[in-house]
């Protein structure tokens, strides 16, 4: 059975999120979204105020970011909390 599994797993597509493909768009310069100047979603509201208290960074969370500008700042904090 557990053969079987493994048999399975081998021709199983790769998941994106553990190795995501270069030539994704998934990987698109948030400047290139499309809905780039949305307000930024709750989710990013939320990893972006947590991001700012990590690095002692209040200033760095503004609740009326635009999309496009929450994802650069919150890869931005990542890298200085090294996350």
């Amino acid at each position: 059975m557990a053969q079987a599994k493994r048999q399975e797993d081998q021709h199983a597509p790769e998941n994106p999120k553990i190795r995501p493909d270069p030539n994704s768009n998934q990987l698109k310069d948030p400047d290139d979204w499309v809905t780039g100047h949305e307000p930024m979603t709750v989710a990013q509201a939320s990893y972006l105020k947590t991001l700012s208290e990590e690095a002692h960074d209040p200033d760095a969370f503004d609740p009326d970011l635009e999309k496009s500008e929450a994802s650069k700042r919150i890869d931005q904090l990542k890298n200085e909390t090294g996350r």
